[in-house]
């Protein structure tokens, strides 16, 4: 191979992260060698630097950091057919590594043996050159750029999540927290048909932002409020009625209890934001009214061929 450097961001322990040249890897005979283009940097990568884990995911070695990613393919695996050098592609951070019981009923997010890049043991896409495997690597058309294509990750949580949610045509949904996953769910919960969209926050620039991009509605959260008080906030927002959708964005737990008070009986609401192990939830009230708490990890199956088509809610959303 000519002489390429591969600088990395490398996270060696809690606040340790450093600048490395790594050796550029080959790919497998089902793999493709990727030139990184474009890298997202995610709640995540924060958390492990910060912190050194995040829950059961502990660092114990250095790891490249980094795993919402697009680049351009370098080299193919002597299996690979579907795509050559110079491909642009969007990358899928999560691979199966075997066909377990949750890979076989299609959702293989589930399964404990899954490779995520940047998730403790395995390396991420900060780096200037990496392997990947070739069918988690989707062929962007020329009206996408790499660094939209780097978006479609984190897009990608909001379709599972609204999906979760069931957002269809004339749902009320209300989502907590106007953050990047906030608002990609703001997107989808549009471009799956959602009638009203509450959103709240305690950033009023956030807000802002979150009404450009189409919110119904905004509310701005005081530290002093309580859950119940968020709660009736959103009924009166919505003239009496409640949100057939929450989707806990934030991990905090004034808003997992907010979110189950603010939903409507026989609702759902889904929890994308990771916060503390435990939270207090007001579960008689959950369970009087039939609220359904549905959890999200990552995501699976989101048809991403289909969503970096133009025209489709990757481009919204890159837009």
């Amino acid at each position: 191979m000519e002489q390429l450097e591969n600088l990395s961001v490398v996270l060696h322990a809690k606040n340790d992260l450093r600048l490395e040249k790594r050796p550029i890897p080959e790919p497998g005979p089902k793999e493709v060698l990727l030139k990184i283009d474009s890298v997202g940097i995610c709640g995540s990568d924060v958390h492990f630097w910060q912190d050194g884990r995040i829950g059961d995911f502990v660092l114990k070695k250095p790891m490249v950091l980094g795993h919402e990613a697009a680049g351009t393919i370098f080299r193919v695996g002597s299996a690979v057919h579907h795509l050559k050098a110079g491909d642009r592609v969007a990358i899928e951070p999560g691979t199966p590594r075997e066909i377990d019981e949750h890979c076989r009923s299609g959702r293989y997010n589930l399964s404990p043996t899954l490779f995520f890049s940047a998730t403790p043991p395995d390396d991420g896409n900060l780096c200037q050159y990496n392997t990947h495997d070739a069918n988690y690597c989707y062929k962007l058309p020329e009206s996408i750029s790499c660094e939209e294509g780097a978006l479609i990750e984190p897009l990608s949580v909001a379709i599972h999540a609204c999906r979760r949610g069931g957002v269809t045509i004339g749902s009320k949904v209300f989502i907590l927290g106007a953050g990047p996953i906030g608002l990609v769910n703001l997107l989808v919960s549009k471009s799956m048909g959602a009638s009203q969209i509450v959103i709240c926050d305690l950033s009023l620039k956030r807000l802002e932002k979150a009404k450009q991009m189409g919110a119904t509605f905004t509310i701005a959260v005081e530290k002093t409020m309580t859950p119940q008080e968020l709660g009736q906030k959103v009924k009166q927002t919505l003239g009496g009625a409640m949100p057939d959708i929450s989707i806990e964005c934030t991990g905090a737990e004034l808003c997992v209890q907010g979110g189950i008070l603010a939903t409507k009986s026989g609702g759902v609401l889904v929890l994308v934001g990771l916060g503390e192990p435990s939270a207090n939830i007001p579960i008689l009230d959950m369970l009087i009214r039939e609220v359904d708490i549905r959890g999200v990890f990552r995501y699976c199956n989101t048809a991403i061929r289909n969503l970096i088509q133009p025209g489709t809610c990757a481009v919204l959303c890159c837009r």
